[in-house]
């Protein structure tokens, strides 16, 4: 299961909506382009390599790839990496963005008022290269309790035409009734994995809403002395599908629900290739029984 070559690989787990926008449910999350710490002042990622990844993204039919203007390291920007290694797009693919925290040029965060959120937009707009974005999800900033402010100004921007559909990220089901009270959602991105399912109401919520849920997340940084041993389930299903435990990770997730999107991030190409062969991983009942088990 480590390797794939197939150009409808990332098609392996079946298809979702985000408003008229149809994706295929594995897709690929571009913060660790920049570096294997995204954020710290470190060295940064090899530029080549990040390119091949995302070009090697496309051809195994990844067509939704989630990214933000805060994603950039020492030299590295994803937003343009992605302009870099991809435009001019191909039709069918969804880059969605993000808005809500910033970071200034020498890395320091802020978060943005309502008024500022227009400027946000029209940075990814001109990294990316674009007219309009896709997607755009608001951030919800942490102990935040109403967004309507925030997300009622990017109703505004979307009724403008900068953005074609919203989403919602690390919000409470009571957070995305308010959103939907505003304008239509599409997507929420929460934390979400095997091992962080506090969010599964937020997820059943989406679920019956037919709004797709996206975690981030799914499957925690490789690097070494930052993870703890795997749980012998998790290794046991994997050992009987011949895979990895991150792949089982990503099919556990994308079992959860149909509406679940997966957007696992490398800056590695092998690493991309295994994500992306664990959308046509099919766990067993008894295989999803086991792993439901482990606290």
């Amino acid at each position: 299961m480590s390797r794939v070559n197939s150009l409808s690989a990332a098609a392996g787990a079946g298809t979702w909506r985000l408003g008229d926008l149809t994706v295929n449910r594995l897709g690929f999350g571009a913060m660790r382009l920049t570096g294997s710490q995204p954020f710290a002042k470190g060295t940064p990622s090899d530029r080549g390599q990040s390119i091949a990844v995302l070009r090697r993204a496309i051809e195994l039919g990844v067509n939704h790839i989630d990214t933000a203007a805060f994603y950039f390291s020492p030299l590295r920007s994803a937003n343009e990496l992605i302009n870099t290694a991809l435009a001019p797009y191909p039709a069918d693919l969804v880059i969605t963005t993000k808005v809500g925290p910033g970071r200034d040029s020498w890395g320091e965060w802020h978060w943005a008022r309502p008024d500022q959120l227009r400027g946000q937009v029209e940075e990814n707009l001109r990294q990316l290269g674009r007219d309009y974005l896709e997607v755009v999800n608001l951030r919800r900033r942490t102990g935040q309790e109403s967004i309507a402010e925030h997300f009622g100004a990017l109703a505004e921007l979307r009724q403008a035409g900068l953005i074609r559909h919203l989403g919602v990220s690390d919000v409470t089901v009571d957070q995305l009734t308010e959103a939907l009270s505003i304008a239509p959602v599409v997507c929420v991105q929460n934390r979400y994995g095997f091992d962080l399912r506090e969010h599964d109401p937020v997820l059943r919520a989406c679920a019956e809403r037919g709004i797709a849920f996206v975690p981030f997340f799914a499957v925690p940084s490789r690097q070494s002395g930052r993870r703890p041993p795997e749980p012998g389930p998790l290794l046991a299903v994997a050992g009987r599908h011949g895979a990895t435990p991150a792949q089982i990770r990503l099919a556990w997730t994308l079992h959860q629900s149909p509406n679940v999107l997966a957007i696992p991030g490398t800056g590695n190409v092998a690493h991309l290739e295994e994500n992306v062969a664990a959308a046509a991983l099919r766990l067993s009942p008894d295989d999803l029984s086991l792993l439901d088990a482990v606290e």
